[in-house]
């Protein structure tokens, strides 16, 4: 409540001393207090208004967010829906394209692994987009390195398989794990070396560095669906409700 009371009563305050009939005069300092009076009594006889005010400045404030990131999405789509650098599960060619932001070692996002799995068995058209976005220390960039570096090999549900070993591992992820996981996933090892000194892995990461803050995204998990961001780990309900009223309406939002 702190970050917005002060901004409501300046808000309320702003509303009294720009009023339409006073922009035309300046008032002296006895009007002004006589001003700062009415509206301290008016919000102590009436303190239900802070309530109103907050509210429709968060509001407000979401709104804006939210339009922000719309702009921004729209300008970056290419790079959030059709990278080189992403890796693609459930439907590859499915109408609704649901992305996620990850971190190996992000507890949430390990929660969310059931959800997933879960929105691509009911959701045959939903095509999902994973992104590593590493921000949790070493051990993160370690195993996204190794994640990206066995993307070149494998895709769709080898990669599925994979991703599920490491991320659903018990422990911090790191180069260890991320390699024990790829190994046990088939791939060819030396050729995996090989990758991860690729140029491509260390553009992969710039790129998504670059969405995340275009998007203004600060943590994990963070998703994205058609001209929406969704953040933290919102649960099954909300994202099935919202790839729904996609496919229903084009929009996460319908009505």
């Amino acid at each position: 409540m702190q970050r917005f009371s002060a901004a409501a009563l300046a808000l309320l305050a702003g509303a009294f001393m720009t009023a339409p009939h006073a922009r035309a005069q300046q008032f002296n300092d006895a009007q002004k207090s006589e001003i700062g009076k009415i509206v301290h009594e008016y919000l102590i006889k009436n303190p239900e208004v802070l309530r109103e005010a907050i509210t429709e400045l968060d509001k407000r404030q979401k709104a804006e967010e939210a339009q922000q990131r719309e702009l921004a999405i729209e300008s970056v789509k290419d790079q959030i829906f059709n990278s080189k650098h992403q890796v693609v599960v459930g439907n590859p060619k499915g109408k609704v394209t649901l992305v996620e932001f990850f971190d190996y070692n992000c507890g949430y996002c390990k929660k969310t692994l059931d959800d997933l799995a879960k929105l691509t068995k009911e959701n045959p058209d939903l095509r999902v987009v994973l992104r590593d976005f590493p921000v949790l220390g070493q051990g993160s960039m370690e195993a996204a390195q190794v994640a990206m570096a066995v993307a070149k090999q494998i895709q769709g549900e080898k990669f599925w398989a994979f991703h599920q070993t490491l991320l659903g591992g018990r422990g911090q992820a790191g180069k260890a794990q991320a390699l024990s996981a790829a190994r046990e996933a088939g791939v060819d090892m030396a050729r995996l070396e090989k990758d991860m000194k690729s140029p491509d892995i260390r553009e992969g990461y710039a790129e998504v560095m670059r969405i995340a803050d275009k998007l203004s995204l600060t943590g994990t998990p963070s998703w994205v669906v058609g001209k929406e961001v969704i953040v933290g780990a919102v649960g099954y309900s909300e994202l099935s409700n919202k790839i729904a009223n996609y496919r229903k309406c084009g929009k996460t939002s319908c009505g």
